[in-house]
């Protein structure tokens, strides 16, 4: 189990693991938990969001406030107060989570669409300096009144996650192809068999 805590300790999120897999017809679904202090709360709220972004600049080049960066999608769960229309049963890890973690533990729920892409990274040159370009996808948990609320870092938690496409462990069958042609003006047929040495 992954966990990660905010800078003051207040707000502590579980992944059951980092790598979910595109199965082409399905995503492995994004399930986990986050601890909250309720006392430190008071009147506020703790939101997790999952957002997939494409970076495609250094980031010392955002300048006058563009940013080479686009977010792709973003979603978001309310993990608490828990909000009834989103209450789903819990999976295996959650029931285990909040078994031992106690009722300050809620669990939080995303499905991840089939049409993102993968997570990708650019090797960096030798001089690039800041985040890799690429795709990349990250679980945030903060605490605040509502969503527009600024967000701060020291009741913030940030965990990189990624999508990714495994090759299958059995080859399929070597493709073959034959046809055979027959022509008018000869009394012979002409044979031709194509082959390849992997899918």
């Amino acid at each position: 189990v992954f966990k990660k805590s905010s800078p003051n300790c207040k707000l502590t999120v579980y992944l059951g693991k980092r790598d979910f897999v595109d199965h082409l017809d399905r995503v492995d679904p994004v399930d986990g938990v986050v601890l909250v202090d309720t006392d430190y709360l008071k009147d506020r709220k703790v939101y997790v969001t999952l957002t997939c972004a494409f970076r495609y600049g250094r980031e010392d080049l955002d300048v006058l406030g563009l940013s080479f960066r686009k977010d792709l999608f973003i979603s978001t769960f309310q993990a608490y107060p828990p909000l009834p229309e989103e209450k789903k049963p819990l999976t295996r890890l959650q029931e285990r989570l909040i078994k031992k973690l106690g009722e300050q533990a809620h669990p939080f729920f995303f499905t991840i669409p089939q049409n993102l892409p993968c997570s990708v990274t650019l090797q960096p040159g030798p001089e690039d300096t800041g985040k890799a370009c690429g795709v990349d996808y990250e679980i945030r948990a903060f605490c605040a009144k509502s969503m527009e609320e600024k967000m701060h870092k020291r009741n913030s938690v940030r965990l990189v996650i990624r999508k990714v496409q495994f090759a299958p462990e059995k080859a399929g069958p070597q493709p073959v192809a034959e046809t055979t042609r027959h022509f008018l003006m000869s009394d012979r047929s002409l044979h031709l068999e194509a082959s390849l040495d992997k899918e």
